[in-house]
């Protein structure tokens, strides 16, 4: 007979981990895994990393999960690997070929690379891809594509804040890359761009065909890789010591300004009360409170009449 499984005893757990997610893992497969390895009662994460992709991926737990949406608009930055020649169903190297063709010497040149470059930076507009999690009349995007069927999509507007483009061969020259020509992008954008999408058209635009054949996310709302873990280390340490790689949870907003307030500012806020401030803030969509002894509380918004009110509190400390 089988032993009966041990059931993990869950805890209330409280912080920010940065996550080096590996190849082949969903973003929920990560968290449902970091989270096990915690024993955390409460989890979430700020945004899909698609299986084919590893990289940066923040997981929240407890109280951090409040603040977890607002990591959402942040910045990406991706740097990923291009196979040119062959056009595939995913746009990565998952997928059936749909098409090849032949790669020239002058679409590779610095001047053209250059001005592909210049002519993807910026305000662009991106079909979103098949094979993505959008949804038509209630039903994801990549459900039709695996049904064989192509749906209409609207072009979206996105912001390309920074883009490089490069030939593998200058690259890693002692590689063949004359035998699988390739181009390395390095890419911060907004959210919604499908790095899939933007590499197919920047190879379009250098008349040529292409797939990704690795992607990996090096930062998202300024944190980077050097900050992140592996599952593997994760594993190998005890809980104490994989408590200790949380960070606190206004990592999260630690771009928003912050302010101090008093103890009995603060129960009113908790009790739902406005704040009369001393200070005209403006209307500023969100500010970081913290009480005199600088714990944070969580976040107000600045109303008129120099009035604050609670947007997202702590329920703990």
């Amino acid at each position: 007979m089988n032993a009966p499984r041990t059931r993990v005893q869950r805890r209330p757990v409280h912080g920010v981990l940065l996550l080096d997610k590996p190849l082949g893992f969903s973003s929920n497969d990560a968290l449902q895994k970091v989270k096990w390895l915690l024993r955390a009662e409460k989890a979430g994460h700020t945004g899909t990393l698609d299986p084919l992709a590893t990289g940066v991926l923040p997981l929240c737990f407890g109280a951090a999960t409040k603040f977890s949406q607002l990591q959402l608009d942040a910045p990406k930055t991706y740097k990923a690997i291009v196979q040119l020649g062959t056009t595939t169903t995913t746009g990565d190297a998952e997928g059936e070929v749909l098409a090849q063709c032949a790669v020239t010497p002058e679409m590779l040149t610095p001047e053209r690379l250059a001005q592909v470059q210049a002519q993807f930076t910026g305000a662009i507009a991106q079909v979103p891809p098949m094979y993505s999690a959008l949804k038509k009349d209630g039903k994801a995007l990549y459900e039709y594509a695996r049904a064989g069927v192509e749906v209409e999509r609207a072009a979206r507007d996105v912001q390309i804040h920074a883009l490089q483009v490069e030939n593998m061969a200058n690259v890693a020259p002692a590689l063949d890359w004359q035998a699988q020509p390739a181009i390395k992008i390095t890419v911060t954008c907004s959210k919604g761009t499908y790095i899939r999408t933007l590499a197919e058209d920047i190879a379009r635009e250098a008349g040529s065909l292409a797939h990704l054949t690795d992607l990996r996310r090096t930062a998202t709302a300024g944190f980077g890789i050097a900050q992140s873990h592996d599952i593997e280390t994760i594993e190998h340490l005890e809980l104490d010591g994989r408590d200790a790689l949380l960070l606190p949870c206004e990592v999260l907003v630690a771009h928003l300004p912050a302010i101090t307030l008093e103890d009995a500012e603060i129960v009113r806020l908790r009790y739902g009360q406005q704040v009369q401030s001393s200070v005209n803030y403006g209307i500023i969509s969100a500010l970081r409170v913290y009480d005199v002894n600088q714990t944070f509380i969580g976040l107000v918004e600045a109303l008129p009449e120099m009035r604050l009110k609670a947007l997202r509190l702590m329920s703990t400390n």
